[in-house]
Protein backbone atom coordinates (compact mmCIF):
# COMPACT_ATOMS: atom_id res chain seq x y z
CA UNK A 1 0.00 0.00 0.00
CA UNK A 2 1.00 3.57 -0.87
CA UNK A 3 1.86 6.15 1.74
CA UNK A 4 -0.60 8.61 2.45
CA UNK A 5 0.82 11.72 2.61
CA UNK A 6 -2.40 13.89 3.51
CA UNK A 7 -1.85 15.75 6.86
CA UNK A 8 -5.22 14.43 8.90
CA UNK A 9 -7.88 17.52 9.79
CA UNK A 10 -6.63 18.90 13.55
CA UNK A 11 -9.30 18.18 16.11
CA UNK A 12 -9.40 21.12 18.77
CA UNK A 13 -11.76 23.87 20.77
CA UNK A 14 -14.27 25.61 18.66
CA UNK A 15 -13.46 29.32 18.67
CA UNK A 16 -15.74 31.42 21.01
CA UNK A 17 -18.56 33.59 20.77
CA UNK A 18 -16.50 36.56 21.26
CA UNK A 19 -13.86 35.68 19.10
CA UNK A 20 -16.84 35.27 16.00
CA UNK A 21 -18.41 38.55 16.91
CA UNK A 22 -14.95 40.27 16.35
CA UNK A 23 -14.59 38.89 13.05
CA UNK A 24 -18.03 40.03 12.42
CA UNK A 25 -17.43 43.50 13.41
CA UNK A 26 -14.50 43.51 11.08
CA UNK A 27 -15.88 43.24 8.25
CA UNK A 28 -17.38 46.21 6.42
CA UNK A 29 -21.37 45.11 6.99
CA UNK A 30 -20.22 44.78 11.29
CA UNK A 31 -18.34 48.06 10.88
CA UNK A 32 -21.50 49.68 9.45
CA UNK A 33 -23.57 47.74 12.43
CA UNK A 34 -21.48 49.22 15.14
CA UNK A 35 -21.36 52.81 14.10
CA UNK A 36 -25.08 52.77 13.85
CA UNK A 37 -25.61 51.33 17.44
CA UNK A 38 -23.03 53.86 18.50
CA UNK A 39 -25.21 56.89 17.22
CA UNK A 40 -28.35 54.66 18.84
CA UNK A 41 -26.77 54.58 22.15
CA UNK A 42 -25.75 58.41 22.56
CA UNK A 43 -28.86 59.88 21.40
CA UNK A 44 -30.41 57.55 23.57
CA UNK A 45 -27.98 58.91 26.77
CA UNK A 46 -28.73 62.34 25.60
CA UNK A 47 -32.46 62.32 25.53
CA UNK A 48 -31.93 60.79 29.09
CA UNK A 49 -30.46 63.66 30.72
CA UNK A 50 -32.44 66.45 28.31
CA UNK A 51 -35.59 64.83 29.15
CA UNK A 52 -36.30 66.40 32.80
CA UNK A 53 -34.41 69.66 31.94
CA UNK A 54 -37.32 69.48 28.55
CA UNK A 55 -40.09 69.32 31.44
CA UNK A 56 -38.63 71.85 33.43
CA UNK A 57 -38.84 74.81 30.45
CA UNK A 58 -42.42 73.55 29.31
CA UNK A 59 -43.50 73.75 33.01
CA UNK A 60 -41.91 77.53 33.78
CA UNK A 61 -44.11 78.59 30.33
CA UNK A 62 -47.44 76.77 31.97
CA UNK A 63 -46.26 78.47 35.26
CA UNK A 64 -46.05 81.82 33.29
CA UNK A 65 -49.22 81.36 31.68
CA UNK A 66 -51.09 80.62 34.57
CA UNK A 67 -49.78 82.76 37.15
CA UNK A 68 -50.92 85.76 34.38
CA UNK A 69 -54.59 84.34 34.65
CA UNK A 70 -54.42 83.75 38.60
CA UNK A 71 -55.51 87.13 39.19
CA UNK A 72 -58.56 87.81 36.92
CA UNK A 73 -61.96 87.72 38.08
CA UNK A 74 -62.73 84.04 36.04
CA UNK A 75 -60.65 82.30 39.01
CA UNK A 76 -62.50 84.49 41.86
CA UNK A 77 -65.55 83.12 40.10
CA UNK A 78 -64.80 79.69 39.90
CA UNK A 79 -64.05 79.80 43.65
CA UNK A 80 -67.55 81.14 44.27
CA UNK A 81 -69.47 78.75 42.46
CA UNK A 82 -66.47 75.43 43.05
CA UNK A 83 -66.88 75.70 38.95
CA UNK A 84 -62.98 74.65 38.34
CA UNK A 85 -62.05 72.87 34.63
CA UNK A 86 -59.10 70.64 34.30
CA UNK A 87 -56.06 72.57 34.39
CA UNK A 88 -57.01 76.18 36.03
CA UNK A 89 -54.93 77.75 37.88
CA UNK A 90 -56.61 76.97 41.89
CA UNK A 91 -54.36 78.24 44.19
CA UNK A 92 -50.58 79.32 44.53
CA UNK A 93 -48.67 76.90 46.97
CA UNK A 94 -45.83 78.46 49.01
CA UNK A 95 -42.99 76.56 51.50
CA UNK A 96 -40.88 79.44 52.10
CA UNK A 97 -38.27 76.67 54.40
CA UNK A 98 -37.56 75.03 51.11
CA UNK A 99 -37.94 77.72 48.51
CA UNK A 100 -41.16 76.34 47.40
CA UNK A 101 -43.40 78.40 45.13
CA UNK A 102 -45.93 76.66 42.64
CA UNK A 103 -49.12 77.62 40.88
CA UNK A 104 -51.37 74.67 41.82
CA UNK A 105 -53.79 73.56 39.33
CA UNK A 106 -56.92 71.96 39.24
CA UNK A 107 -57.28 67.62 38.13
CA UNK A 108 -54.38 65.07 38.76
CA UNK A 109 -54.34 63.94 35.31
CA UNK A 110 -50.50 63.61 33.44
CA UNK A 111 -51.95 66.56 31.90
CA UNK A 112 -52.62 68.26 34.43
CA UNK A 113 -49.90 67.39 36.55
CA UNK A 114 -47.31 69.15 33.57
CA UNK A 115 -48.03 72.36 35.07
CA UNK A 116 -46.10 70.82 38.33
CA UNK A 117 -49.17 70.19 40.93
CA UNK A 118 -52.49 69.80 41.03
CA UNK A 119 -55.45 69.88 43.39
CA UNK A 120 -57.05 66.16 43.61
CA UNK A 121 -60.66 66.32 42.42
CA UNK A 122 -63.65 66.15 45.04
CA UNK A 123 -61.50 67.36 47.91
CA UNK A 124 -62.03 70.75 49.46
CA UNK A 125 -61.01 74.21 47.84
CA UNK A 126 -58.34 75.63 49.83
CA UNK A 127 -59.18 77.34 53.39
CA UNK A 128 -62.56 74.91 53.47
CA UNK A 129 -63.36 72.27 56.25
CA UNK A 130 -61.73 68.55 55.28
CA UNK A 131 -58.75 67.28 53.41
CA UNK A 132 -57.50 69.62 51.04
CA UNK A 133 -55.40 67.55 48.82
CA UNK A 134 -52.36 68.07 46.75
CA UNK A 135 -49.95 66.06 44.37
CA UNK A 136 -46.71 67.01 42.44
CA UNK A 137 -43.63 65.87 40.76
CA UNK A 138 -40.71 65.56 42.73
CA UNK A 139 -38.00 65.11 39.71
CA UNK A 140 -39.10 66.51 36.34
CA UNK A 141 -41.97 69.09 35.39
CA UNK A 142 -40.36 72.25 37.76
CA UNK A 143 -39.78 69.40 40.53
CA UNK A 144 -41.88 71.33 42.83
CA UNK A 145 -41.81 68.71 45.56
CA UNK A 146 -38.36 67.80 45.44
CA UNK A 147 -37.62 68.73 49.33
CA UNK A 148 -41.01 67.74 50.30
CA UNK A 149 -39.15 65.26 52.65
CA UNK A 150 -36.90 68.17 54.23
CA UNK A 151 -40.37 69.73 55.78
CA UNK A 152 -39.90 69.96 59.52
CA UNK A 153 -43.08 69.85 62.66
CA UNK A 154 -44.34 73.02 62.55
CA UNK A 155 -43.49 74.85 59.54
CA UNK A 156 -46.00 76.72 57.34
CA UNK A 157 -47.51 76.04 54.27
CA UNK A 158 -49.12 78.88 52.65
CA UNK A 159 -51.72 78.83 50.33
CA UNK A 160 -53.02 82.14 48.19
CA UNK A 161 -56.22 82.52 46.84
CA UNK A 162 -57.89 85.27 45.09
CA UNK A 163 -60.00 86.19 48.36
CA UNK A 164 -57.93 84.84 51.66
CA UNK A 165 -54.20 83.42 52.07
CA UNK A 166 -54.84 80.48 54.52
CA UNK A 167 -52.02 78.69 56.67
CA UNK A 168 -51.31 75.91 57.04
CA UNK A 169 -48.41 74.33 59.62
CA UNK A 170 -47.19 70.91 59.46
CA UNK A 171 -47.96 68.52 62.03
CA UNK A 172 -45.55 66.20 64.49
CA UNK A 173 -47.97 63.03 63.10
CA UNK A 174 -50.62 62.19 61.71
CA UNK A 175 -53.65 62.51 63.30
CA UNK A 176 -56.15 60.16 64.93
CA UNK A 177 -58.35 61.17 61.67
CA UNK A 178 -56.45 59.27 59.81
CA UNK A 179 -54.84 55.57 59.52
CA UNK A 180 -51.28 56.99 60.44
CA UNK A 181 -52.08 57.72 64.10
CA UNK A 182 -48.71 58.86 65.98
CA UNK A 183 -46.57 57.93 62.25
CA UNK A 184 -43.67 60.18 61.80
CA UNK A 185 -44.47 63.26 59.29
CA UNK A 186 -43.59 63.17 55.88
CA UNK A 187 -44.26 59.30 56.30
CA UNK A 188 -44.11 57.23 52.74
CA UNK A 189 -47.35 54.94 51.73
CA UNK A 190 -47.99 52.45 49.03
CA UNK A 191 -49.76 54.06 46.04
CA UNK A 192 -52.93 52.10 46.67
CA UNK A 193 -53.08 53.69 49.85
CA UNK A 194 -55.75 56.61 49.22
CA UNK A 195 -56.94 56.82 52.74
CA UNK A 196 -54.24 59.35 53.01
CA UNK A 197 -56.48 62.10 50.88
CA UNK A 198 -60.33 60.88 52.64
CA UNK A 199 -62.19 63.33 54.30
CA UNK A 200 -61.79 63.36 57.99
CA UNK A 201 -64.64 61.86 60.40
CA UNK A 202 -64.68 65.54 62.36
CA UNK A 203 -66.69 67.87 60.49
CA UNK A 204 -64.49 70.96 62.11
CA UNK A 205 -60.86 69.61 60.97
CA UNK A 206 -59.01 71.63 58.04
CA UNK A 207 -56.44 69.70 56.55
CA UNK A 208 -53.61 70.08 54.07
CA UNK A 209 -52.16 66.65 52.23
CA UNK A 210 -49.24 66.95 49.84
CA UNK A 211 -48.32 63.85 47.93
CA UNK A 212 -45.36 62.82 45.85
CA UNK A 213 -43.63 60.50 44.58
CA UNK A 214 -41.06 58.28 46.93
CA UNK A 215 -37.98 57.62 46.80
CA UNK A 216 -37.23 60.48 44.35
CA UNK A 217 -36.81 59.18 40.98
CA UNK A 218 -38.85 56.07 41.61
CA UNK A 219 -42.93 55.76 41.59
CA UNK A 220 -42.52 52.35 44.35
CA UNK A 221 -44.32 54.69 47.33
CA UNK A 222 -45.65 58.08 47.91
CA UNK A 223 -44.75 60.69 50.45
CA UNK A 224 -47.04 62.22 52.26
CA UNK A 225 -46.82 65.52 53.98
CA UNK A 226 -49.80 66.26 56.24
CA UNK A 227 -50.76 70.10 57.86
CA UNK A 228 -53.66 72.04 59.54
CA UNK A 229 -54.84 74.97 59.25
CA UNK A 230 -53.97 77.90 61.63
CA UNK A 231 -54.68 81.40 60.39
CA UNK A 232 -56.71 83.23 57.84
CA UNK A 233 -56.07 86.76 56.05
CA UNK A 234 -58.10 88.22 53.58
CA UNK A 235 -56.28 89.35 50.42
CA UNK A 236 -55.70 93.46 49.71
CA UNK A 237 -59.17 94.77 48.07
CA UNK A 238 -61.59 91.76 49.21
CA UNK A 239 -64.81 92.12 50.28
CA UNK A 240 -65.61 89.13 51.80
CA UNK A 241 -65.79 88.06 55.51
CA UNK A 242 -63.42 85.83 57.07
CA UNK A 243 -64.28 82.37 57.25
CA UNK A 244 -64.70 80.75 60.88
CA UNK A 245 -61.82 78.09 60.81
CA UNK A 246 -63.38 76.38 64.12
CA UNK A 247 -66.55 76.39 62.45
CA UNK A 248 -67.58 73.10 60.90
CA UNK A 249 -69.05 72.79 57.34
CA UNK A 250 -72.03 74.35 56.36
CA UNK A 251 -72.37 72.04 53.10
CA UNK A 252 -72.18 68.47 52.93
CA UNK A 253 -68.79 66.99 53.57
CA UNK A 254 -67.11 66.67 50.53
CA UNK A 255 -66.52 63.22 48.75
CA UNK A 256 -63.71 60.62 48.79
CA UNK A 257 -61.97 61.55 45.38
CA UNK A 258 -62.63 59.30 42.69
CA UNK A 259 -59.20 57.86 42.52
CA UNK A 260 -57.75 54.27 42.88
CA UNK A 261 -54.65 54.85 43.33
CA UNK A 262 -52.49 58.61 44.29
CA UNK A 263 -50.74 59.77 40.82
CA UNK A 264 -46.99 58.91 40.47
CA UNK A 265 -46.08 61.86 39.21
CA UNK A 266 -41.88 61.44 39.23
Amino acid sequence: MQASFVTPPTVGPGRGRLALLADGLRRPGGRRALSLLSVVLLLAGVGLFAFPFATDLYQRHLQGNLRSQFDDSATANAYRSHTFREGQGLTRLEIPTIGLDVLVVEGTTTSALRAGAGHYVGTPLPGEAGNVSIAGHRTTFGHPFNRLDEVKPGQVLNLFTPDYEFTYQSVQAFTSETSYDGTVNPHPVKPTDISVIAPPTDPTVHELTLTTCNPKGSAAQRLILRAVLVKVVDAPGSTKPLPDIHAPATAAPNPSPSVSSLPGPS
